[in-house]
């Protein structure tokens, strides 16, 4: 913790000044004991650091996830920490392919087609939908979803495209690609490769790498196509930071997804990072016993697949609830939540950040605003709040994997 300690402190190539109303004393990650799981955990970051493997971390939340500078953040700090160990960008869904719905600035996300959609924040979602808790129908002829990976401090580029979704009619998608750098190129449709029938997904491979492609959605007045998500992959092993979110989401809304254990399969993840709870933490008949439960049913839903996924539990920062026009008061959920947040990590083994405490407790919120920190409705931060929050946690996670690993060695 020697580097939060200085005037400021530096992650990757940023510099974050210090604030009064933070506890940076208490900006670690709390254990109880080395659970087989963290040990794992430790065992294969030791691997992935040597180049002897791949570590997959799923960042899972609501709209503080969903607009991507949280985790993005995290995502830079991870590979510029390791830089010769970068992944591919994994699994992601363009947003802003439907109308007013946000998309994270890292990949940019066209459609002039109008398209349907479908969030698991929905009372009864009209399409089935898998990890990323949201989903886009197109109905249009030749619906085409353009994306370019617009992260140029990392080299994300792919030879594997994976489509997740499905079709009642048996459209099949295509893939217009071309291979980077190569401007002056409109670029070739591409068939997939083969079908995977168990993942429900169309698997692209190509000879060359590619940051930038067109997912064609063929479909005519008749015919449908729900696209549920895109998983882009690299051949060599490296460290991959997914981040998945939904505005509005809670705990069970992520419990609707048909899809949700086949798509944990294909990005098989080593540490699932919780955000989930401030949607939550808002409902008037909040409980605090269905909401661990709730919790625990994810739980049992990621070990289904890999048994000793580590989990790493954020508490809800301090919120405001809206009571009139010009009103706001503090949300005491926020304390439950965070009660419940550690007993989450005994009964699973895991672990716990502690965000409501580090950023100042009860009341905070409203400094973070004064400070510029957050935005005026007291739930969700500015651009420097999340990018705060995220050199935060990422100096949390390093200096926790630091003690994991020591422990584990001996």
């Amino acid at each position: 913790m020697l580097l939060l300690c200085l005037p400021c402190f530096v992650l990757g190539q940023q510099t974050q000044q210090r604030h009064a109303f933070i506890r940076y004393d208490s900006n670690f990650v709390r254990y109880d004991t080395l659970s087989p799981s963290l040990k794992q955990l430790a065992s294969r970051w030791s691997q992935a650091e040597a180049g002897r493997g791949s570590l997959s971390i799923v960042h899972i939340g609501g709209s503080h996830v969903q607009a991507g500078t949280l985790p993005h953040r995290v995502r830079c700090n991870l590979l510029q920490r390791y830089p010769e160990r970068v992944g591919g960008r994994g699994l992601i869904f363009p947003y802003s392919a439907a109308a007013k719905c946000n998309n994270p600035a890292d990949y940019r996300v066209h459609c002039k087609e109008k398209v349907g959609l479908t969030r698991n924040v929905y009372k009864e979602p009209e399409h089935d939908m898998g990890l990323c808790g949201i989903a886009i129908t197109a109905h249009d002829t030749l619906t085409t979803v353009q994306m370019v990976l617009n992260a140029p401090q990392f080299d994300f580029a792919t030879s594997r495209i994976s489509i997740l979704g499905e079709s009642p009619e048996g459209i099949e998608p295509q893939l217009r690609a071309r291979p980077r750098y190569i401007d002056n190129m409109e670029g070739a449709t591409f068939n997939a490769t083969r079908y995977d029938a168990k993942h429900h997904r169309w698997i692209f491979d190509f000879r060359f790498e590619t940051d930038s492609f067109d997912i064609v959605l063929p479909c005519d007045s008749a015919q449908t196509f729900t696209l549920r998500g895109v998983l882009l992959e690299r051949k060599q092993p490296g460290m991959v930071y997914h981040s998945i979110g939904v505005n509005g989401a809670a705990v069970p809304d992520y419990l609707k997804c048909r899809y949700l254990t086949e798509d944990l399969r294909l990005v098989h993840p080593d540490l699932v990072v919780f955000g989930i709870g401030i949607n939550d933490a808002t409902a008037p008949d909040f409980d605090t016993l269905t909401f661990k439960n709730n919790y625990l049913a994810l739980c049992d839903s990621i070990r289904s697949v890999n048994p000793r996924c580590a989990f790493i539990f954020i508490t809800n920062n301090d919120s405001f609830k809206k009571v009139s026009r010009k009103s706001y008061k503090v949300n005491k959920n926020g304390l439950l939540v965070r009660e419940v947040c550690y007993r989450l990590a005994q009964e699973t083994g895991g672990a716990v950040w502690d965000q409501f405490e580090i950023m100042g407790g009860l009341n905070s919120m409203d400094k973070w605003r004064i400070a510029k920190l957050a935005k005026t409705d007291r739930v969700h931060f500015t651009r420097a709040g999340y990018e705060l929050v995220g050199d935060l946690f990422s100096q949390a996670l390093f200096d926790f994997m630091e003690k994991l690993k020591a422990s584990d060695s001996k």
